[in-house]
């Protein structure tokens, strides 16, 4: 995870019950290419991290809410032209690649989390506390699954040398 992980691990100090983020007791990372093809590489990085963790049981929904985080991250958060079969350069190796994946465990939580290059609020005007009024939108639904399988979701703006954000989703664990 690098250098960053205290940097996703702050939403976690905001509004929950106190999780020290030298606790953590596994994490991986993966770089992701600006290609909507990465989604599926996200479940498959998904699905061998919790089978190493003994997290079988939980793919299913941590593998939607992943697929949807990338799927926005790439939709939303990166130039059009980064799209195609090439990626952008920074796919091609001459940068950091855009998007990052990270997985993280306690003992009683999972948190995914991915990291993009824009500073926009994910959804737009997507807000769970008036289903309602999205359940006709043509977009933000995705955040509707995210907010619907995981405990909680959010996003920061991304602090220090690096631009961005992160936007996580965490899921309870039984104990």
């Amino acid at each position: 995870m690098g250098t960053n992980g205290s940097t996703v691990l702050e939403p976690l100090r905001q509004g929950l019950p106190p999780v020290d983020p030298t606790a953590v007791s596994g994490s991986a990372s993966c770089a992701l290419p600006a290609r909507y093809e990465a989604v599926r590489g996200a479940r498959s990085f998904t699905r061998s991290t919790l089978a190493q963790w003994g997290l079988d049981d939980r793919f299913d929904d941590v593998s939607l809410v992943v697929s949807e985080l990338v799927t926005n991250a790439l939709r939303h958060a990166l130039p059009e032209e980064s799209h195609g079969p090439q990626g952008s350069r920074e796919t091609r190796g001459e940068q950091d690649p855009p998007v990052r994946l990270h997985l993280m465990r306690w003992s009683t939580r999972l948190v995914c989390a991915v990291r993009d290059p824009s500073e926009d609020r994910p959804g737009g005007c997507f807000s769970p506390e008036r289903t309602e009024e999205n359940f006709d939108a043509e977009s933000g639904r995705g955040l509707f699954l995210v907010d619907s399988y995981s405990d909680s979701w959010g996003w920061h703006p991304l602090a220090g040398r690096l631009t961005g954000k992160v936007v996580w989703a965490l899921f309870m664990l039984q104990d």
